[in-house]
């Protein structure tokens, strides 16, 4: 990818996290994983993604195929490795919702922050077309997206069991987290739609932010419907 997309422009991909506080070996192995998937970005960008091999990012980023893989379980996590963040994110966001809300509501909070940051989870960037196309051209990183897509509703389906004091197992928690990703899902694709057609961020950012709050809302509606443990209040 070219050298002015930094981590930060791509979807789905980690950003330099804060470091204070974190051992010289720990630091270490981050910046490792970090270059690693910056070396690896550049070789997909520039020849697509399914005819690089994880071989030749280990010799582009001057460590070992072992090495490679102790910090990436698969390849197509070495170009997709905001995924742990995206969950991370959106757990903590269900978990800590506020006394009487619906699941739906801190999502809907988180959504409307990464968009307003230009996060590159919110969809919205001048960047991301050139990133969506590598992922758009390979099967593997297309499956891998649909993959972390169920990772998320599993994840979220969890934390709002928990909140609500339900089992994981239990139908409402499944369909509320269910709907929640799916909404999000559907506001980032309609934004990063208008981005592949060649609209500017600054004329997409404005309507998404409207987009995610009428979906949102609509959401609400239909969780107000369900009822039961999946609307139930949070705890304080």
């Amino acid at each position: 990818m070219a050298d002015d997309h930094t981590p930060d422009d791509r979807p789905l991909r980690s950003h330099d996290a804060a470091v204070e506080g974190l051992s010289l070996r720990e630091r270490k192995k981050r910046q490792t994983r970090q270059r690693i998937s910056d070396v690896a970005t550049r070789l997909f960008a520039a020849k697509g993604f399914d005819k690089v091999t994880v071989a030749e990012v280990a010799e582009a980023a001057e460590v070992s195929t072992m090495t490679v893989f102790n910090h990436f379980a698969r390849k197509e996590d070495l170009y997709l490795d905001r995924i742990p963040e995206a969950l991370g994110l959106f757990t903590r966001a269900a978990r800590e919702r506020r006394p009487g809300e619906s699941p739906a509501a801190p999502v809907h909070r988180l959504v409307l922050g990464l968009i307003d940051a230009r996060h590159p989870l919110g969809g919205v960037s001048d960047t991301f077309p050139a990133f969506w196309r590598v992922v758009l051209d390979s099967p593997a990183l297309r499956a891998r997206v649909r993959e972390a897509v169920e990772e998320l509703e599993n994840a979220l389906a969890a934390a709002v069991a928990e909140t609500s004091g339900t089992s994981p197992g239990e139908p409402l928690p499944r369909l509320a987290a269910a709907l929640t990703v799916t909404t999000y899902r559907s506001v980032y694709a309609t934004g990063l739609a208008r981005l592949l057609a060649g609209e500017r961020a600054d004329d997409v950012a404005p309507a998404q932010r409207a987009l995610a709050d009428s979906a949102f809302a609509a959401l609400e509606e239909a969780l107000r419907t369900l009822g039961g443990p999946a609307g139930a209040p949070g705890k304080p």
